[in-house]
């Protein structure tokens, strides 16, 4: 097992089972970079499904990983580089309301 699963299982062991094996599944890629980031992507992976079917009740739980991922990818933030994190939200919140249609 790797140090991102195995931060992850650290972090999401409370979730609810269904939420938590659908955040492992958007995070189960390879890495490239830090932790903050790879969670963030996943995020925007899971984000583009719920885009993928708009309205569409089915995509709800992929709406809750990417809140999850996005979450997570501020804690990692918070715990690896305190210092960086009011950066590191300006920047997902800039590439979230410019990727916007």
């Amino acid at each position: 097992m790797n140090d991102t699963r195995r931060w992850l299982d650290r972090h999401t062991a409370n979730a609810p089972p269904v939420l938590r094996s659908r955040v492992l599944r958007y995070a189960d890629t390879p890495m490239r970079g830090e932790l903050a980031t790879h969670l963030a992507d996943a995020g925007v992976r899971a984000l583009a499904e719920v885009e993928a079917h708009p309205g569409d009740r089915s995509a709800a739980l992929d709406l809750l990983a990417a809140d999850a991922l996005v979450t997570l990818a501020l804690l990692a933030k918070a715990q690896q580089d305190p210092s960086g994190l009011h950066r590191f939200a300006g920047e997902l919140l800039h590439s979230a309301t410019t990727s916007t249609p």
